[in-house]
């Protein structure tokens, strides 16, 4: 996956191209590499179906799942042949505009990305601006190892890691994440549906994400005591915030029953 980070050197024409579970097995070898058994992991689009993958192939190695947006089915042909003629754009043009406007839309919703008469949000500016400084050889490269991906549907029926699941209520992906959590044990997953937000959750609405996290993680023991004398600038403190703060509608977010496995070891 690092091929795709900024300042990553482009990828020599020479080195095939890796399918799915070679990507998944890869962060085995990291695990391995800093000696770390079992993780939890977070996941956006296709890394978040990368990590799935991982977490039906390892699963003795993973604590739990954060993922937001997921993708889980093989690709429509549809999104195939999409896909396909960006992979042509990329490989013969690089990053021109029309792949630039493509991603964006699959990552923002409509309200953030702007119109004639609404200027787009910074964070699709810096988006935008991010998009120019990828290599586009390998962007191109993971194109086409993710429309190479298999449907996981199967194998989710068998996940019983703890599963946080985040999607926008406007991500083209919202499907595959109603599919997702429909396939998943109920007693260790749950959904949360943030309004009025594309696929990237985490940049687009992360307040959103707050309160779910915080239960979420609360999951395995990972909480702060409420304390009478907390500071008013901590931010996870539930004396330091109005409960008004903390409702669905304010948070703009549809909640669904989050469902934990709780040890009953001390």
């Amino acid at each position: 996956m690092r091929t795709i980070q900024l300042g990553a050197a482009p990828i020599s024409p020479n080195v095939p191209v890796p399918s799915v579970n070679e990507l998944a097995d890869q962060i085995a070898d990291i695990l391995d590499y800093f000696g770390l058994g079992s993780v939890m992991c977070l996941g956006v689009t296709a890394g978040a179906y990368i990590l799935a993958l991982f977490a039906t192939k390892y699963r003795e190695r993973i604590l739990g799942l954060i993922l937001v947006s997921p993708l889980c089915k093989a690709p429509s042909w549809t999104e195939w042949l999409y896909n396909k003629a960006m992979s042509n754009l990329l490989y013969y043009y690089g990053m021109c505009s029309f792949i630039k406007e493509s991603l964006l839309q699959r990552y923002f919703s409509k309200e953030v990305r702007g119109s004639s008469q609404v200027p787009e949000s910074d964070i699709v500016q810096a988006c935008r601006s991010l998009l120019d400084e990828k290599q586009s050889i390998n962007v191109w490269r993971f194109l086409q190892t993710i429309n190479g991906r298999h449907d996981l549907t199967e194998s989710l029926k068998k996940l019983h890691c703890r599963t946080l699941i985040f999607v926008g209520e406007n991500s083209p992906f919202h499907s595959e994440a109603l599919h997702m959590i429909s396939k998943l044990d109920k007693r260790y997953s749950a959904l949360v549906e943030v309004q009025a937000c594309g696929s990237v959750v985490t940049e687009e609405q992360p307040h959103a994400m707050l309160i779910p996290l915080e239960y979420f993680l609360m999951g395995y023991g990972l909480y702060r005591p409420c304390q009478h004398s907390c500071s008013p600038r901590s931010p996870l403190s539930p004396l330091c915030i109005s409960p008004e703060l903390l409702s669905p509608e304010s948070m703009g977010v549809k909640l669904k029953p989050i469902k934990t496995r709780i040890s009953l070891e001390v």
